[in-house]
């Protein structure tokens, strides 16, 4: 055979592969699209009615350096859930996202056995209360590990529901797409382990990392329960992990209908999970006719970011926007912000270094790049100052020039990812003046880190994490534009 007849035989041998491949990569792209692009299931993306801030409170946890140079935890949030917890004769709804002890060696508080405690006591003080915990699937790794605490819950009598989070839009759509196509209905094991914990001890499976890169999530962070004839709800950052015990966090409380809409998101999360809760569970009442002065308003999903956009979108001169939060990385809040700071609103941003993780150093992705766009517009920025902690706070307070004021805050951070209808989150919007006492504390609590009040230091300024390298700024809108990251 010669030379030509020998390359025409290898070409009609590559024809087939290459229509493989071809086929692959077409079915490929149209999963990543129909992933990234289907709907959420009914009953998200709420924007609940303006009701009455019936028993309104803003709980604190912060941690900051004394005046003496010592690491500092001044915690409210989690004596306030297990006193509503043990208070309780009717019903417990939890939803929490991090529930478990990984990563927890130096942990300054066990949360995770405290909730669960506080879970039992509640399930064996009443034979007839109803007591279910939502939580996310990370906190079994996706089934490739025994998590004893959940166990113990389930066998207790406690609900407990780990949130079918494949019925979430892709975030991570490239890979979410190979991995329908390829290992989507191979399940997991706590069997035959053979790779590293990426969180903790022990071995866990191929599959695991591989439902892991999906990045899909229920984010939220909320407790309903009944009070002697009423409804308490509570918001907050914080989650019942113990590596996470030392994080700056805030909560909101509330009662009244607005907690019934709380209850209602709940609602839906079971169902997307495949569970129902009957007809015992109380609806909430219609909306009121008119807003009251002093409202409160449950957001979830998206309408967490529409809220966000009208608060900064319609910031004039005269008004003042403070935030704080973990992680800013969407474009849309950040030339919201920009945008507001040139039409002559007074813009302060307090955000987290993004240097640490659970005992693992992080390279400041992508709040260093977010924070160079708002210093370059002349927008004030400083650093949480923490010390192996995150500042984990996720809110936003504007002031106007008569006296109003306006708060959201609750779990979402402010990325693609937790407000662009992907993740699970839960918010809470205030909207009343500048003197109502859950305002203040809003305000007060973020003066105090803003001007390290008291020669303690809670913050540092703009230059402590200045980055500007090009390099990492191009990566950071890479991971925002294709959710190839966590945030």
């Amino acid at each position: 055979m010669n030379a030509s007849s020998r390359t025409r035989l290898t070409r009609r041998r590559r024809r087939p592969f290459r229509a493989l491949l071809i086929i692959f990569l077409l079915i490929w792209a149209a999963l990543a699209i129909y992933q990234a692009n289907k709907p959420l299931p009914q009953g998200f993306s709420v924007e609940g009615p303006l009701r009455p801030a019936n028993d309104l409170a803003i709980l604190i946890d912060q941690t900051y350096v004394s005046a003496a140079g010592e690491q500092v935890s001044e915690q409210e949030i989690f004596d306030e859930i297990f006193r509503l917890i043990e208070q309780a004769r009717q019903l417990v709804v939890v939803d929490m996202f991090l529930f478990n002890e990984f990563a927890s060696e130096n942990s300054y508080r066990p949360l995770t056995e405290q909730l669960t405690s506080a879970l039992l006591k509640a399930q064996n003080r009443n034979t007839d209360i109803q007591v279910l915990l939502i939580t996310d699937p990370f906190n079994h790794l996706y089934g490739g590990l025994e998590a004893a605490h959940l166990q113990q819950l389930s066998e207790a009598g406690v609900q407990v529901i780990s949130t079918d989070v494949n019925r979430l839009p892709a975030s991570n759509p490239l890979w979410s797409g190979f991995w329908q196509l390829c290992c989507s209905l191979i399940g997991n094991s706590t069997e035959g382990g053979w790779l590293p914990n990426p969180v903790g001890d022990g071995k866990v499976t191929l599959r695991t990392y591989l439902r892991l890169l999906n990045f899909r999530a229920n984010h939220r962070k909320t407790l309903v329960v009944d009070q002697g004839d009423d409804w308490v709800g509570l918001v907050t950052s914080a989650n019942p992990h113990d590596a996470s015990s030392q994080h700056t966090n805030s909560a909101i409380r509330f009662s009244g209908p607005a907690a019934l809409d709380l209850l209602e998101t709940e609602r839906a999360v079971l169902a997307m999970s495949g569970r129902s809760v009957g007809a015992s569970w109380p609806e909430p009442p219609a909306a009121p006719a008119t807003s009251p002065a002093d409202a409160v308003q449950v957001l979830t999903e998206g309408a967490i970011q529409t809220a966000l956009l009208d608060m900064i979108e319609t910031a004039n001169p005269g008004n003042r926007l403070d935030i704080e939060v973990f992680y800013l990385s969407s474009r849309q809040i950040i030339d919201a912000l920009i945008e507001a700071h040139g039409r002559g609103a007074l813009v302060r941003v307090l955000l987290d270094p993004n240097r640490d993780a659970f005992g693992r150093k992080k390279i400041g992705i992508p709040n260093r790049q977010a924070a160079w766009d708002l210093h370059k517009e002349g927008i004030e920025v400083r650093w949480c100052h923490t010390e192996g902690e995150q500042c984990h706070r996720k809110w936003v307070r504007r002031d106007g020039p008569e006296g109003q004021a306006e708060l959201i805050v609750g779990s979402a951070n402010f990325t693609r990812r937790n407000l662009d209808n992907l993740n699970l989150e839960t918010s809470v919007r205030v909207v009343s003046q500048q003197g109502h006492p859950a305002i203040d504390t809003a305000r007060s609590q973020f003066e105090q880190a803003w001007m390290n009040a008291d020669g303690k230091q809670y913050s540092l300024p703009y230059k402590a994490f200045a980055d500007h390298s090009q390099l990492k700024y191009v990566l950071y809108r890479v991971m925002e534009a294709t959710g190839m990251s966590s945030f």
